[in-house]
Formats: C-alpha cells, structure tokens, sequence
C-alpha cells in the first residue's frame, strides 16, 4: 500500500515542467518561508486581551506569553529535528530513488528517509503553533500537509515517512507543551 500510494503521488512529476518547478518550490524553498512566517507570527500577532492573573502589569504578562509562546516553538521544531536525525540513523530506511531504478527525483536528497525530517519538524512547529493559536495552526499543519505531499511527489520519500513524521512531529510538541 505505501508503494502504492507513493506511485499515485510520484506519477505527477516529470508531467510539466510548471508542476515539477512548483513542487520543488512546495518541497525545497517554501519550508524556509514557513519558518520565517512562524517567527514573524510569533513576533507580531496581537495576543488577546485577557487581563493578567491577580491584576498585575499587562506589558509583564504579555511579555511572558509571547515568551512561553516562541519557548514552546523553538523547543518543538529542534527538539523534532534531532529525534528525526536519530531515528533516521537507527531505523536506517532507504529512499524511494534508493529502492526503485526508475525514480528520477525532481532534486537531490542524501540520508535515510525514515521519519521524514521535514514533516517531523514542520508538524511540530503547526501543533505548537495550535496549541495556542487555533487559525494559525490550522494554516501551519496545512503548509506541513503541502511540503510532506510535495516530498512524495519530487520522489525523495514514501508516505510512511511523512506519516511517520507527521506523528512524531505532533507528540514532540504535545510533550513539549506539557513539560
């Protein structure tokens, strides 16, 4: 079922030159614009105006949810890049072009594909995002959606990579959150 899938995915590429250059923008280049409306969204999104426990100052208290925000964000994203690293180490998956002699990747990729460290990340970043703000998150884990299904398509991972990164990517930050 997972090479099935991956060949449902996989046959959009090398269609049109226009498709394959928007997948490889989805899967190479958009992930950095992700990061960066991330931390600009963090930065410059209005919290809402709830008064302080207890009354006290409310420069302090939104100085120290914003801090906890980006904490939990940081934390999430680095913490699911280095569990990526790891497990890709140990459970040592090769990549669809490594198994299959006709996939031709729309771009070069090294390393081993399980989990998928983009989708790990970038699920980590959408939950820690939405624990807190629900429409942003929404819109994160459908930009993680975007860049794990463009993964597929430029050739470069099975689905059960980026599920499986999918997965980590939520439990990281759900731990994160509540440590």
């Amino acid at each position: 079922m997972n090479n099935d899938i991956f060949f449902f995915f996989y046959n959009l590429a090398h269609q049109s030159h226009l498709f394959d250059a928007v997948i490889i923008f989805f899967a190479g280049v958009f992930p950095y614009l992700v990061v960066l409306l991330a931390f600009l969204f963090l930065i410059f999104h209005l919290p809402l105006p709830v008064p302080p426990p207890g009354g006290g100052r409310m420069v302090g208290f939104i100085f120290i949810r914003k801090w906890k925000e980006i904490t939990l964000v940081f934390f999430s994203g680095v913490l699911a890049w280095i569990l990526a690293y790891i497990l890709k180490i140990i459970i040592y998956t090769p990549r669809p072009f490594e198994v299959f002699s006709n996939i031709v990747p729309l771009f070069s990729e090294s390393g081993y594909a399980f989990p998928s460290g983009h989708a790990t990340f970038f699920m980590a970043l959408a939950f820690a995002l939405f624990f807190n703000h629900k429409k942003a998150g929404y819109v994160f884990i459908l930009f993680a959606l975007l860049i794990g299904i463009a993964r597929i398509i430029a050739g470069v991972h099975f689905p059960v990579d980026i599920l499986g990164g999918f997965i980590l990517g939520f439990f990281i930050a759900f731990f994160v959150k509540n440590v």
